[in-house]
């Protein structure tokens, strides 16, 4: 069964994404493929995703992933990255947005009989507000009467360890003790649905010389001066807030406007 019940020819598709204004799975013809050499400062991340997806495509236990923590340090690049690393072993890539994860079910029945292996991608997943899409989703992932299909894992990235909040994590405590039972049990509910992730990956800022080993990387056909562009390039990160590989690519384009 190469098209299956998504209309997509899986043998040349390697990814798709769900657009919600037309209720379609439309699939990519020009996926954004990173190669894993270009992440830098993750190692330990990287070693651990890839192995927990090899064991998937190798019908080995694995995980649903949740990747938290700093923001622009490379959590959604390494999720791409899996594509150019795995593709070509059956590996295949469904984004789906936090406003339809209401379709996972749905989407999951159309694929979990088929013999690839996808990967569905949630980017910036939180439930800071919303009426409580993260009922349905840990439903969804483990507590319902069906078996899970092996041919379909969760990976989700996130600023937030817990998929929301740390100060109302924080409270729970505090909730219990004034015996605030209905916010308790809410927060409790929530915070389940990190646990439902069996790989939980954190990523904490990036150090000024990752970034500059990053920024040299990005710098490396151009012809400039190396401490002119390290002070250009710290300067630039004090003024977006910080130090990630998004920075750095930021700096190339506006210092390339200028010269």
């Amino acid at each position: 069964m190469a098209f299956g019940k998504t209309g997509i020819d899986w043998r040349s598709t390697y990814a798709a994404v769900w657009r919600s204004n037309r209720h379609f799975l439309k699939p990519i013809t020009q996926p954004d493929l990173i190669s894993p050499d270009s992440l830098l400062g993750i190692e330990e991340q990287k070693a651990l995703l890839y192995k927990n997806t090899e064991n998937f495509l190798r019908g080995r236990p694995a995980s649903h992933a949740l990747l938290w923590g700093a923001r622009g340090v490379g959590k959604s690049s390494l999720i791409k990255t899996l594509l150019s690393k795995y593709g070509s072993f059956g590996l295949r890539m469904i984004q789906l947005p936090k406003s339809d994860l209401h379709l996972l079910p749905d989407i999951t029945d159309d694929i979990h009989d088929h013999h690839h292996h996808f990967i569905i991608y949630c980017d910036d997943l939180s439930f800071d507000e919303g009426p409580g899409e993260y009922r349905l989703l840990k439903s969804t992932m483990e507590g319902t009467l069906e078996k899970p299909p092996e041919n379909v894992l969760l990976y989700a990235t996130s600023n937030l360890r817990h998929l929301m909040p740390e100060q109302a994590a924080d409270n729970l405590n505090a909730l219990h003790a004034e015996g605030e039972t209905q916010p308790a049990e809410t927060i409790e509910e929530r915070l389940s649905l990190a646990d439902r992730f069996g790989l939980s990956l954190s990523f904490a800022p990036m150090s000024q010389e990752t970034y500059l080993t990053i920024v040299d990387k990005l710098f490396r056909d151009k012809k400039v001066d190396k401490t002119k562009l390290h002070e250009e390039a710290i300067r630039f990160a004090m003024q977006r807030g910080g130090h990630s590989g998004r920075t750095a690519r930021h700096f190339l384009i506006q210092y390339l406007m200028y010269v």
